[in-house]
């Protein structure tokens, strides 16, 4: 234990330990075992079809694995309820953009603050917005007016007043011009260069591995390369097998 004034303890990092997941009475992913580590982003590529969302829904508590573990540091969380893998500090943004429709921009993160301390609500709220400045400006505004750009910063906003030790985000860039993927990359880099780790799911490559340092490629439910994202630059063939390879799982 660290005292006072001394190092704070690293983050945990979440790996996944050889986790099968059925959809329908079919497997979707087989057998996939990846490490998201603290401080830096990591990526998972795959075409449409190829179980990444599966696999986030699977972490993020909303369905249950078949087989292997989800592991947070020391902790088992394979299983467990949304709102306690939350509370664990592993944060979802699923694909999508789910939002309160009819609340506004400042209900919306108010009901993301539910289960913060009471004492870190305001900070923890304050600092999403010097994050993301354009929701201060649409604070009283329904989340089903916001442009998508603004309704994926909010939903990005709503994953880090939580606080998580591990972020993840299905399809950041999914229906967004470039000029708002461009805005959104650098709050990425300050989660990760904050200590968190992240896992960016992402169908534009390039983007992804120009982030990340650790790249994942699953292919039909299952992992086809892992390596350094440097190295699957340089192997644009696996990328091309993975991405035309989808068998419509989703």
């Amino acid at each position: 234990m660290s005292t006072n004034g001394g190092p704070k303890p690293k983050p945990p990092s979440l790996r996944l330990e050889g986790v099968s997941v059925m959809r329908g009475g079919r497997p979707v992913v087989r057998d996939v075992s990846l490490e998201v580590p603290p401080g830096e982003v990591t990526t998972l590529l795959g075409a449409n079809g190829a179980g990444t969302s599966t696999l986030v829904l699977a972490i993020g508590g909303v369905l249950r694995p078949s087989a292997g573990k989800v592991m947070l540091g020391d902790r088992d969380l394979t299983g467990n309820p949304p709102e306690r893998i939350r509370a664990a500090g592993v944060a979802v943004v699923p694909e999508g953009r789910r939002l309160l429709p009819n609340l506004t921009v400042e209900h919306n993160l108010r009901v993301a603050t539910f289960s913060v301390p009471r004492d870190q609500k305001k900070e923890r709220t304050a600092h999403a917005l010097e994050l993301f400045p354009e929701l201060e400006k649409r604070w009283t505004a329904q989340a089903r007016l916001l442009s998508g750009g603004e309704q994926q910063m909010l939903v990005l906003a709503q994953a880090l007043v939580s606080g998580p030790t591990i972020l993840l985000v299905d399809e950041l860039s999914l229906g967004l011009a470039p000029v708002i993927v461009k805005r959104l990359v650098p709050t990425i880099e300050a989660v990760a260069a904050a200590g968190a780790g992240v896992l960016l799911i992402e169908q534009f490559a390039n983007l992804a591995l120009s982030l990340a340092k650790t790249a994942y490629v699953l292919e039909n439910g299952r992992i086809r390369y892992s390596g350094t994202a440097e190295e699957l630059k340089s192997h644009p063939d696996v990328l091309h097998s993975a991405y035309l390879s989808g068998e419509g799982a989703v």
